[in-house]
């Protein structure tokens, strides 16, 4: 059995963060279970451009108030407390913060090592090891 809090994450090596946004990564490759699951921040009044075209994601938002458009249809979503997303389809999208701060839980297949930042295509690197 795995057990732990966020206090023992925040500070650490597995508290990435940006400019944009903050994740605290709660679950990794490492721990062998097959997804990883980061608690993350996103920062009011940025837009980020993300491609996961290695990962699937789902995304539930705890907190605050924003919205994710699809870059290849530019249709819009309003992301609210309790609303789950899923980029099953590796969709690129841009994520907004508008009204305030978004806490999001997210999960990644395969799992995040721990260190990822999106690059410059907005994707994480696959790590096969």
């Amino acid at each position: 059995m795995i057990v732990k809090h966020l206090r023992e994450i925040v500070g650490t090596n597995h508290d990435v963060a940006t400019d944009n946004w903050s994740s605290r990564r709660l679950l990794l490759k490492k721990d062998g279970v097959g997804f990883s699951l980061n608690d993350t921040i996103i920062r009011k009044g940025t837009e980020t451009m993300i491609w996961y075209k290695n990962h699937v994601e789902a995304v539930y938002c705890i907190e605050g108030q924003g919205e994710i458009e699809l870059a290849d249809s530019g249709k819009v979503y309003k992301i609210t407390p309790g609303m789950l997303y899923v980029l099953d389809g590796h969709e690129k999208h841009l994520l907004r913060a508008t009204e305030s701060d978004m806490r999001m839980l997210c999960v990644f297949d395969p799992p995040l090592t721990g260190r990822e930042v999106h690059d410059k295509e907005g994707a994480y690197p696959l790590v096969e090891a």
